[in-house]
Parts: structure tokens; sequence; C-alpha cells
């Protein structure tokens, strides 16, 4: 994620050292992966491409800086390291498994692990993901730490378990949107951040204050998400597109639509929705508003963390998570 935002002057030092701690976690992550089978190698030197922007690691290292607000390397520990490189395994883990649910064949602007060596395969190497995560916990030392993951890894299966069973639900609410969201999403994410600041040294009253920023950047990112797979590019987003639609999984946008047409134009859309025309219901949502209301909803949701971070010290650190949630809904994949 860093490499990829626009930090100004100020902030350049945090940025380097969040790019060198970032390394760091690299090699922590492809340690703990590394096998004697070759063939186990292979499967995870392709994963390992699927980390991108790197988000959650970052915004456990970067918890940990603001929360200090002295922006200094020394204020991050090897257990910060460690819980960043274990955060990063159980996504990666999640991304695996999505990808069989999805029948998704690219990801990063490469070919899925699906695709290439066939679900079985991709089952277990999600599988061998989280049992290395939880090994790679456990050298940390603190059973608190497994216990705060091993809850949030639990509360994410479920999200994803509601979502299967509301698939081709066409009256799926709003309400059941967003606790889906969070649970799947944005649990995660706000333990990073609680996680960070708490290895910091924070007290109860910030840490608190980075989980509530870190579950609301969560939820808008996954809107954001969710809006790139009906109206996005998938040259420009990277990964296949319109999969929500046709796994019949409704997202905010279409929620938002259902909700607001009349009877004659619910119809045309829930004709679409089961047809899986996706061009055609991508012109309705843009047209009747859906889309932008979506990105409104995206962008209070974004305004409603940064407003938790003036309970941390003021630095460029700090700065720097309002920038990350910023960039949140500003991007295109």
């Amino acid at each position: 994620m860093s490499g990829s935002l626009n930090f100004d002057t100020t902030s350049r030092p945090v940025q380097a050292i969040l790019d060198e701690q970032l390394e760091q976690v690299s090699l922590i992550f492809e340690r703990q992966l590394a096998s004697d089978m070759s063939a186990v190698n292979k499967l995870c030197m392709h994963v390992e491409s699927y980390r991108g922007k790197m988000l959650r690691p970052s915004l456990v290292l970067l918890s940990g800086l603001a929360s200090t607000g002295g922006g200094i390397a020394t204020t991050l520990t090897e257990k910060h390291r460690i819980v960043a490189a274990v955060t990063e395994m159980i996504h990666m883990a999640t991304l695996v498994h999505d990808d069989v649910l999805d029948e998704a064949d690219v990801r990063r602007r490469g070919a899925t692990v699906n695709h290439l060596w066939g679900n079985e395969t991709a089952v277990i190497l999600g599988d061998y993901l989280i049992s290395n995560a939880f090994h790679l916990c456990s050298t940390a030392g603190d059973p608190d730490i497994n216990l705060a993951l091993g809850q949030v890894t639990n509360t994410l299966c479920e999200g994803e378990l509601v979502q299967l069973h509301h698939r081709n639900d066409f009256s799926i609410s709003e309400s059941t949107y967003f606790e889906i969201v969070r649970r799947k999403t944005a649990s995660l994410i706000a333990e990073c951040c609680r996680l960070g600041a708490l290895l910091s040294g924070a007290d109860a009253k910030v840490c608190l204050a980075m989980k509530r920023f870190g579950e609301a950047m969560g939820v808008a990112f996954q809107i954001q998400d969710d809006l790139l797979d009906l109206v996005g590019d998938q040259a420009v987003v990277g990964k296949s597109l319109g999969k929500d639609l046709d796994k019949g999984k409704l997202t905010l946008p279409v929620i938002y639509h259902l909700a607001e047409s009349d009877q004659a134009a619910r119809g045309i859309a829930l004709g679409m929705i089961m047809d899986r025309d996706a061009a055609g219901l991508r012109q309705r949502l843009l047209v009747s508003g859906a889309v932008e209301r979506t990105s409104g909803t995206a962008q209070r949701l974004v305004e409603q963390g940064k407003a938790e971070l003036p309970q941390l010290p003021s630095g460029p650190a700090r700065e720097l998570l309002g920038v990350m949630a910023d960039q949140v809904i500003s991007r295109v994949r």
C-alpha cells in the first residue's frame, strides 16, 4: 500500500520506515511458507504475487507508529512484524478460497491457483496458508494475540457463510449486507489497527479508536470492491469481475437500486440479475444514481473512521492513516 500512496515531504521519513518494515515482513512471510517440497514452494511462490498493496500489514505497522506519535522505527517490535505477516497470510488464504467459490480465473493480472491447478489444490493451499499463519503467530509467544486473531478468523468465516446463505436472495436487506461485510472484511482490518496500537503500548481508549477506524475503513474498502466488481474495468482492476452477479450475490448498489425503484423498474432489474446481464444492470445502476449513492456511503464511512484519528498523538504517521483511508475509496483496483 505504501508504494502507491502520494506522501507529502513531511511524511517521507515515515514512508521510508514503513517500506523498510514491510520488507522485513515479506521475509518473515516467505521464510514461514518455505517447504522442503518443491511442489509446495512453487504454489507458495505463485500465491505471493497476490500480495499487492499489503494493506493489512501496513495498517499493523502504521498503527503502531501512529499510536506513539514518535514515528521512529524502534517503536515497532518483532511482534508487530509477526502480526503483520500473519494477517497477510490469513488474508491470502481467503483470496485463494474466494477464487474457488467465485470460479475466478484472474487475480492480480495473473491466473488464479484454481485456474492453473484446480479447486482441490487451491482449497488445500488456502488451508496451508491458514495453518502456517497460526504456526507463525505462536512464535510471538503471546496467547492473547493467538486468541484475538483466531476470533477474527472465525468471524470472517462466519461472514462468508452468511453471504453464501444469501446467494440469489433478491430481498436481502441493507443491514444484512453491512453485517456480512463487517464480518468478512472489516473485522480483520479493524484487528490489524487495534493490535498495531496495542503492541506499541497504547491505552484502551486509543486501541478502541483504532479498532473503530479500521472497521469503518474495512467496510468502505469492501463497498468499493463491490462497486468495482460491477462497474470497473477488468484490465485496470486486474482480477475477474462480474463474479458477484454471476454467483447471485447482491451488493450495496444493487440493494439500493431495488429498494428505490418502482415495481416496473424493479422487475426489469430483477430480470437482468436473473439473466446475469451485467452490462444492462451496470447501465441502470449508473443512471438511477445507485452507484453515486453507494460511493457516498463509502465516503461517509471513511470520514467516520478518520474522526477517530484525533485520539492519536499528532504526527506524520497519523496523517498517513488518513491518507490510506481516503485512498481506499479513490482506488480503481
